[in-house]
């Protein structure tokens, strides 16, 4: 069998989705409609469905379909909190990994800081009794950043990873908390950029500058306190420190924030051991068979502190 697909009838109303596909003429068995769905072959009128899912009630025509020689489902798919290190990934398959990314630890190894950790090396680690010899860069966040990031596992893979990226086509949603109250509470900012490789900062630059890059963020405020607010972040383009400098430009600092700070420190009076900036959202398009992935990571301990924090203020 390589795709089969059945309409649920009256009959078979109410029943498990595991046990509706253990049924003789289809899977034939319920270890067998379990493996199916730890290796994302099942669909429940279109969406996939996971072991989870397996306890669904099924209803008068729904449309159930396993697609059993689908790409990439070959082996078990990690979910939930798997930990390695100090990530927890997400998602994991034979195209690609999700994890969610620590403050303090760089995404890739920089010469410059060539003592500190990376998730790329902690992920080599985990790909080494595998026979994987390395994870393919896709994207990264900043070093005082937590949260997702997604790394593919071969060539390909990252190929099209990355060609999403250059169009744009990924939700990045951040979560960051800044000083002052931005006004509107929502709206677009639009910048030109361009990296100073001396001080390693991003600079304000006019739209002529050939070495300038534009950059667009949606912004939304979410909670507001005393001197600071809770702001939602969606990133149009990715590039390096862009919330960061887009928020001082309009003076509204990141709370925690030591690079891109706007007037006096008698200003900044709220102790962070970090930029408040987490990447909680993340969503794009497999590189393998183009099925719509999304995934949240709630804010880091430090982060939720912080907001309870400021609520008491």
């Amino acid at each position: 069998m390589t795709d089969s697909e059945w309409i649920v009838g009256e009959d078979e109303s109410g029943a498990r989705l595991d046990k509706f596909l253990a049924a003789p003429g289809r899977l034939g068995s319920r270890a067998r409609a379990f493996a199916a769905l730890e290796r994302g072959k099942v669909f429940r009128n279109g969406a996939e469905a996971a072991v989870p899912d397996a306890a669904t009630r099924i209803a008068p025509g729904d449309i159930v379909r396993v697609w059993m020689d689908r790409p990439g489902s070959a082996k078990a798919r990690r979910s939930g909190q798997t930990q390695i290190g100090d990530l927890e990934i997400l998602f994991e398959d034979d195209a690609l990994l999700v994890v969610n990314k620590p403050a303090g630890l760089l995404s890739v190894p920089l010469e410059r800081k060539s003592d500190a950790p990376s998730v790329y090396e902690q992920i080599e680690d985990h790909f080494r009794p595998h026979g994987k010899r390395r994870p393919f860069v896709v994207h990264r966040i900043d070093q005082d950043t937590s949260g997702l990031v997604v790394f593919a596992k071969d060539a390909r893979a990252q190929s099209r990873l990355k060609a999403q990226f250059k169009r744009r086509e990924p939700a990045r949603i951040y979560l960051a908390v800044v000083y002052g109250h931005p006004s509107p509470s929502e709206g677009r900012w639009r910048d030109h950029l361009v990296w100073d490789e001396k001080a390693l900062i991003q600079k304000e630059t006019h739209p002529r500058d050939p070495e300038g890059q534009e950059a667009i963020s949606e912004y939304r405020v979410l909670e507001s306190f005393r001197d600071t607010s809770l702001i939602e972040v969606r990133l149009h383009s990715g590039r390096r420190n862009q919330i960061r400098i887009q928020a001082r430009l309009r003076g509204h600092t990141l709370v925690g924030e030591r690079r891109y700070t706007y007037g006096p420190d008698a200003l900044r009076t709220i102790q962070f051991e970090r930029h408040a900036l987490h990447a909680y959202r993340l969503a794009f398009d497999h590189p393998t068979d183009s099925r719509a992935l999304e995934f949240e990571a709630p804010p880091p301990r430090d982060f939720a502190a912080l907001l309870e924090r400021l609520r008491g203020r």
